[in-house]
């Protein structure tokens, strides 16, 4: 029983020690979103100044250590459960910034044109205003590609643009790990922002989600593997198979 316990402890520091370095890294993101939040007085001038600020903040801090995390999380899913906690994640951070910063900048350019183009045809009183459902879907599928470039920064070594196609091809050629990924994080996001007073927020959010979002990664990933391998395997009898029967008749 207290091994149990010990092993519940040691998870629950694993989680919240993670989460926190991310907040912290991320802070200039956070600090601007809660204004974005909160400020509900904002004049639209403002309102669009803090969002064009927290656009640039973007792929400069919640990138990079968002990959630091993934990262972090990758080693706890593949078994390698004593890597240094912080040491890990600084190292992470090091390695991949400019990649993860260069991948922010465009999923960020991209996020902008999908939210102008929905309050631009969501704004219109004709027809054309069904055109901004298109945009919602879009905004999703954007999301989950998101999430599967932090997979595949952490988990393979590939150049930026190559990671961001491979991203958006899982997203697309892969609907039902996508569905898991978006329904496990939008339940994680609403508990952690509705419930507990934010506690789990400040200390679990980001680091479940990237857990959860990585498992499902990971087991698609070893399918994926799994089908390759006995693909080549078969590949092989078949030409040994040949191989062999030309053997004979020259025989």
């Amino acid at each position: 029983m207290m091994g149990g316990l010990y092993r519940v402890t040691e998870w629950i520091m694993r989680f919240s020690v993670s989460n926190v370095m991310w907040m912290i890294c991320s802070f200039p993101f956070f600090l601007f979103s809660l204004v974005l939040i909160t400020g509900q007085s904002i004049e639209p001038a403002q309102l669009i100044g803090v969002l064009l600020v927290v656009a640039t903040v973007t792929p400069f801090t919640l990138f990079p250590a968002t990959a630091a995390l993934f990262s972090s999380v990758r080693k706890w899913i593949m078994n390698d459960e004593e890597a240094p906690l912080i040491r890990t994640f600084f190292r992470s951070y090091k390695e991949n910034y400019l990649q993860s910063m260069f991948g922010g900048i465009i999923f960020t350019i991209f996020f902008g044109l999908i939210i102008a183009n929905y309050f631009f045809y969501n704004g219109l009183e004709t027809q054309l205003q069904a055109v901004s459902v298109l945009f919602i879907v879009l905004f999703v599928l954007l999301s989950i590609s998101v999430f599967n470039f932090f997979c595949i920064l952490a988990h393979m070594h590939m150049k930026t643009i190559p990671t961001i196609k491979n991203a958006v091809l899982i997203t697309i050629g892969r609907p039902f790990t996508s569905l898991m990924i978006i329904i496990t994080n939008a339940v994680v996001i609403y508990v952690s922002l509705t419930q507990f007073n934010l506690f789990l927020a400040f200390f679990f959010m980001g680091s479940l989600v990237a857990y959860m979002t990585f498992h499902h990664f990971y087991r698609m990933f070893l399918k994926i593997q799994e089908k390759q391998e006995a693909f080549e395997e078969q590949q092989a009898k078949e030409e040994q198979s040949t191989i062999d029967n030309a053997s004979d008749e020259f025989k």
